[in-house]
């Protein structure tokens, strides 16, 4: 596992404090995104698919869009930047910055889009998309399987970024079940 300090993402400080410096955020619209998928797999197996960078790579991002390359440091202020190729040869960056991991419960990190050098950015595909969205996974150990909880939140959001997320859930929903379909 790759592991070290990211050009384009500094120190072990806080998400907030590198952006979103100065933006119009308002109090929070209730966007909550709750995704629960039960995996006929012991707690440890599915803990490892989102936190060891060789298996993380194999599985993550919509079907079709491989990803060419991705970098981890796992630790708190740490982060997983990765690049995505979609069937055309499109690049598409993002990135995750660990907030809270606690093996093998709970995962909480800020993902983004990103630039080649671990900037945040606008997703191109929807300009009023969050910046960061806040991921909070639970991962519940049940006989013989393994439920992941994922709740999802805009973080520093604006109301357009918050109304946006809101009313695009039902696509993220379909889009996390493809992807999850690559890791069954």
């Amino acid at each position: 596992r790759k592991t070290g300090k990211h050009p384009g993402i500094k120190g072990k400080e806080k998400m907030s404090d590198k952006t979103n410096i100065g933006r119009d955020t308002v109090p929070v619209i209730k966007t909550e995104l709750v995704i629960s998928k039960t995996f006929d797999l012991p707690r440890e197996t599915v803990w490892k698919a989102w936190t060891i960078e060789e298996q993380l790579s194999q599985w993550w991002g919509p079907k079709g869009f491989p990803m060419v390359t991705s970098k981890m440091a796992l630790e708190t202020g740490g982060f997983f930047h990765y690049c995505l190729r979609s069937p055309t040869g499109q690049e598409m960056w993002g990135r995750f910055v660990y907030v809270e991991i606690k093996a093998p419960e709970k995962l909480i990190f800020i993902s983004s889009y990103s630039d080649k050098p671990g900037g945040v950015i606008r997703n191109p595909m929807n300009l009023s998309w969050p910046l960061e969205v806040l991921n909070d996974f639970t991962f519940s150990e049940t006989p013989g399987s393994t439920i992941l909880t994922m709740k999802g939140t805009p973080h520093n959001a604006t109301k357009e970024e918050q109304r946006t997320f809101a009313e695009n859930q039902k696509k993220k929903k379909k889009g996390f079940a493809g992807t999850f379909e690559q890791l069954d």
